[in-house]
């Protein structure tokens, strides 16, 4: 009686983290928002300055700063997409979108749903970064959500239903014909760390290191700038465009400037790596 107790507790607990969102919930919003502010403060000195670049670059175009983080570092973009995957994914299966009891139709929307989103993030970080960083975004994804599944089906977890008619007639109950492999199970298990190691350990460390490393977030362009009788060559972080110029961090003269004429630069770097300084 204790151990199904215990059981019980267990699963209840672990339905109610994926309910909530888990661990990576919390992760993912704390990258958000610290993460943005971090690299913009680093990157062009902090204080005074970091306040004129959000201001500058309004309101709107604040989310830009996690896009270019995100696309211009592989590793970050392909971890972030699996953990993603694995919040959104165990989320639903916890509210009972995962079908884990049924014939045919309900073996294939169960593998629709756990393959559709891995292969979306496979092909977006394809798209950027080439095929093998998506190939290996798509499977790890796969693999994780396919662990959520395997513990909903054996009934290591249970969906979230109101009533035990509700569950049962929404096909959502355990599914005792299902045993799967000692191997798989074994996975099953390990996905759970892999889980925590990836969303509480990895994507903080890569978020920071890549809000740390002195690269712009955004293309640097070098403009014309004028101030007052005065035209200068000047490097621009580029924060918005504004008709035929560019409103940027004016590198040189550390104020929002506006240029004209301006030609992309090759490298992002502003500063060394906070780990060098």
């Amino acid at each position: 009686m204790a151990e199904t107790s215990y059981g019980e507790d267990a699963a209840a607990d672990a339905r109610s983290a994926d309910r909530k969102g888990g661990p990576g919930h919390t992760v993912l919003l704390a990258v958000a928002f610290a993460v943005p502010v971090t690299k913009v403060a680093y990157t062009v000195g902090g204080g005074d300055a970091a306040r004129d670049v959000f201001i500058g670059m309004e309101p709107a175009n604040w989310p830009d700063v996690l896009i270019g983080m995100v696309l211009t570092d592989a590793l970050l973009a392909s971890v972030l997409a699996v953990v993603v995957s694995r919040v959104v994914f165990a989320l639903f299966a916890a509210r009972g979108a995962v079908p884990v009891k049924g014939g045919f139709l309900r073996a294939l929307q169960r593998a629709a749903l756990t393959v559709v989103s891995p292969a979306s993030m496979a092909v977006v970080v394809a798209c950027f970064f080439g095929l093998w960083w998506g190939l290996g975004t798509g499977l790890a994804a796969y693999a994780l959500r396919k662990g959520v599944v395997v513990e909903y089906r054996t009934g290591r977890r249970h969906p979230h239903h109101r009533s035990g008619r509700g569950r049962e007639a929404s096909g959502f109950h355990d599914d005792d014909s299902y045993r799967p492999s000692p191997l798989l199970r074994r996975a099953a298990a390990l996905e759970q760390w892999a889980v925590l190691g990836l969303t509480v350990l990895a994507l903080p460390v890569l978020s920071f290191a890549a809000a740390l490393n002195g690269q712009a977030w955004t293309g640097i362009v070098r403009c014309e700038v004028t101030t007052g009788v005065r035209t200068e060559s000047n490097r621009l972080i580029e924060l918005s465009r504004k008709g035929n110029g560019v409103v940027g961090w004016n590198l040189d003269t550390r104020e929002i400037s506006n240029g004209a004429g301006c030609v992309s630069e090759e490298s992002l770097y502003v500063r060394e790596p906070w780990w060098r300084g």
